[in-house]
């Protein structure tokens, strides 16, 4: 019985890591469309403040997944 409960564990944080990968990496995207600028080409020309606004939002929905990911956790 504990290993069945480890081994749902396991998947359910490596399923949840894999949806915070997605979430980020949509974070980017639908913030790359909202702005003027093309961010992939700002981060290029190594404007820090986009890479600060970049670090935020992966930080943000990282922290937020992860915590839904882990109250999930048996």
């Amino acid at each position: 019985m504990q290993l069945k409960a480890i081994i749902l564990n396991l998947i359910y944080a490596m399923v949840g890591g894999f949806v915070t990968l997605f979430f980020m990496y949509m974070g980017y995207k639908i913030f790359d469309k909202l702005t003027r600028f093309d961010t992939s080409d700002e981060l290029k020309k190594d404007n820090r403040a986009v890479g600060m606004v970049v670090l935020g939002i992966f930080v943000g929905v990282g922290v937020a997944v992860g915590l839904v990911v882990g109250l999930g956790l048996n």
